[in-house]
């Protein structure tokens, strides 16, 4: 069997809805299922044709392989001989120009709260954290870029860029969203937000387009040559125990709290190193009373491979917090004492005046992420709408034997590259949504009963322009009902 944490070095691109097992345990004759597998192969790797990125083009010509083919040609340079690659950067650095400026001008909106609406107020503080990640985003793309003098980048870089330039269009569709929410209480919104967000878009557009065309498309496809890494390879084998290197003093903390899981006793490539171990316990008898103060204790922009992973253990308990892991709080790992026993949960809600980004009882964008055996919740119900219990925005992160409950929108897989195994979810509406490179695999997905007049939609994948390597595939899943769904409720695969 496959183990749930190889994914975390080895990126994956995905495309659409894909393969799901049906069951009938409870007959749910209404559930519609489209079944496509468009998997792509974790076994290849790629390696651009550097004669078709090389060659000398016009920008009229690479202009008209975008969506905006008007505003391609008018911000590219007309006076000397380019070629896709030189293109490509000159478009990201334009990008990176149009981001500070429209981070300026929210930061300028954001200086007056007093005239603003608390929806205008959570809208614009949404769209304040997603151009800095925006921000961050261009930059670690260009820097890249212009790292080498023969602008070549490897197989896995070339991914890396692509999957952010593809979360850069999705943060801005989400800024979008919370503006439009919030502009009934908000006349200027159009003039004064919407149209420099709108024209933006459509710039980080025309770079992912030019950037796909130079080192993405035309690629030649190669097997990757050894073993790939099998990080956690026992786990999914009848062993509960965790392949996890760490001290003395961390191995015997970690085994005296931890019931289901121990450290196993291995070595070679499939351990993990472990830094630090720090214990939460909502009684006071561990190193924090909250997963909150144990995230800032974890250190800042560390290195898997180098530094190894800082291990927050959150004993049984009922956390009534909500968490927010920041981009900077890189290879965290949270392990729990199991599903329903460690429980963090929340009630924020759409209905309560809360943007659906900012609803989520747990928030990560700290790459490297992983969460085993907890519990996350948002208990908001189905009558208050769009409630997260999380979000996750946190490139190659993983979560492994976790439950995701609540109603419309439960998990909101917002970007980047993600991957989930042996977990289960719970919802109505849309309650696995979002613009991520995601797997889920050998997960439980339960439908609960919604509101009147309302029927179930599974995943609504937002993926909102052609060049984005983004996707929900859903392999060797069960889609259930739970024990409140009625056999009437229309239930379907997605929308």
């Amino acid at each position: 069997m496959a183990n749930p944490f190889k994914y975390l070095k080895h990126p994956v691109l995905i495309s659409s809805v894909t393969m799901a097992f049906i069951s009938n345990k409870f007959n749910i004759s209404s559930v519609f299922v489209s079944i496509a597998l468009f998997l792509f192969m974790f076994s290849s790797s790629s390696a651009v044709d550097p004669a078709l990125s090389n060659a000398t083009v016009t920008p009229d010509s690479i202009c008209n392989a975008t969506r905006y083919p008007k505003l391609c040609k008018s911000i590219l340079p007309h006076d000397k001989p380019c070629n896709a690659r030189d293109y490509g950067q000159f478009s990201i650095r334009k990008s990176l120009s149009e981001a500070r400026k429209f981070l300026s001008l929210i930061d300028k909106k954001l200086r007056h709260k007093s005239k603003l609406s608390k929806a205008a107020i959570r809208a614009l503080e949404d769209c304040r954290f997603l151009a800095g990640l925006n921000m961050d985003f261009l930059l670690s793309a260009f820097e890249k870029l212009n790292s080498t003098a023969k602008k070549s980048l490897s197989s896995y870089e070339t991914e890396d860029v692509q999957a952010l330039l593809s979360a850069i269009m999705t943060n801005q569709q989400t800024c979008l969203d919370g503006i439009k929410a919030a502009s009934s209480s908000w006349s200027l919104i159009k003039d004064e937000i919407y149209s420099p967000l709108s024209n933006g878009t459509k710039l980080y557009s025309v770079s992912l387009a030019l950037y796909t065309r130079a080192w993405v498309r035309g690629h030649k496809k190669k097997k990757r040559e050894g073993k790939k890494s099998m990080v956690f390879s026992n786990v999914g084998h009848g062993s509960k125990a965790l392949p996890l290197r760490m001290s003395m003093r961390n191995r015997e903390i970690f085994n005296k709290l931890s019931r289901r899981r121990r450290v196993a006793e291995v070595s070679g490539s499939d351990v993990v190193r472990v830094s630090d171990v720090v214990v939460v316990s909502a009684d006071g008898t561990g190193d924090y009373k909250n997963i909150s103060e144990a995230v800032a204790a974890a250190p800042t922009n560390s290195n898997s491979s180098t530094d190894g992973y800082f291990l927050i253990y959150i004993t049984a308990g009922v956390y009534e917090e909500y968490v927010s892991i920041a981009k900077n709080k890189k290879n965290l790992m949270m392990i729990g004492n199991g599903i329903n026993e460690t429980i963090i949960t929340g009630n924020r809600s759409f209905v309560d005046g809360w943007t659906t980004f900012n609803s989520a009882t747990f928030a990560v964008v700290g790459e490297g992420f992983v969460a085993v055996d907890i519990t996350f919740r948002n208990t908001a119900g189905a009558i208050k709408h769009q409630a997260v219990a999380v979000r996750n925005g946190a490139d190659l992160s993983t979560f492994y034997s976790c439950s995701f409950e609540g109603y419309q929108d439960t998990l909101y897989t917002h970007s980047l590259r993600q991957f989930y195994r042996e977990c289960n979810i719970y919802g109505t509406v849309d309650f696995i949504f979002g613009n991520a490179a995601v797997v889920f695999q050998n997960c439980k997905i339960y439908a609960r009963l919604p509101m009147p007049n309302q029927f179930n939609a599974i995943t609504a994948q937002g993926r909102t322009d052609p060049n984005q390597n983004t996707g929900t595939s859903i392999h060797n899943c069960s889609i259930l009902a739970a024990p409140d769904l009625g056999r009437t409720e229309l239930t379907t695969m997605e929308r």
